[in-house]
C-alpha cells in the first residue's frame, strides 16, 4: 500500500495541539555495511556501550542518556537519505579538539577541523566507517545540561 503524503496546511497547523510531550530526541538508527567497524567507531572510539544485541545484524548502544541502533545493511545509499549529520555533545569546548586529535590518530577521516562558530559553539566533523558525518560538538546551551541517567 503506498504511503499517504500529508501536505502542509498552515491554517490547520495553527489550530493543532502537539500530539505528545517530547522528552527530547535521543534515539537514532543507522544502517551500516560493516557492523564490526561501526562498533569499533561508536563503542571503542566514541565511548558508547552496548545495551542489547538481539542478533548478529543489530546492536543498540548508549552514552547513558540516549540510544543508537546500528543495523547491518547490504548497501547504504547516502544520495537518497535525509541525514546530513549526527551530533555527539561534549561537556567542554576543549574536548572537541582533544577528540579530533584522538580520532585522527586512530585513522578516522576528519571532514572539518575544530573551529568556533558565531554562537560560541565549537565543533569538528569526522566520518564514521559508513561515511556518515559525525559532529563532535560543544554547544553552550546544551553541553552544560545534566540529564538524568539511569543507574545500572
Amino acid at each position: 500500500m503506498p504511503m499517504q503524503v500529508v501536505l502542509w496546511n498552515p491554517a490547520k497547523m495553527a489550530a493543532t495541539k502537539p500530539a505528545l510531550k517530547s522528552a527530547g530526541m535521543r534515539h537514532l538508527a543507522l544502517r551500516v555495511r560493516n557492523l564490526e567497524q561501526a562498533l569499533w567507531f561508536y563503542r571503542d572510539l566514541l565511548g558508547f556501550r552496548i545495551v542489547w544485541q538481539p542478533d548478529a545484524d543489530n546492536v543498540y548502544l548508549t552514552s547513558g542518556c540516549d540510544n543508537l541502533a546500528l543495523h547491518r545493511a547490504d548497501a547504504v545509499q547516502h544520495e537518497n537519505g535525509a541525514l546530513d549529520h549526527l551530533g555527539i555533545i561534549v561537556a567542554t569546548a576543549g574536548e572537541v579538539g582533544q577528540a579530533e586529535s584522538a580520532l585522527a590518530k586512530a585513522g578516522v577521516e576528519i571532514r572539518q577541523a575544530t573551529r568556533e562558530h558565531r554562537d560560541r559553539s565549537v565543533s569538528c566533523y569526522v566520518a564514521d566507517p559508513d561515511g556518515n558525518s559525525v559532529q563532535i560538538l560543544f554547544e553552550p546551551a546544551i553541553s552544560p545540561q545534566e540529564l538524568a541517567v539511569p543507574s545500572r
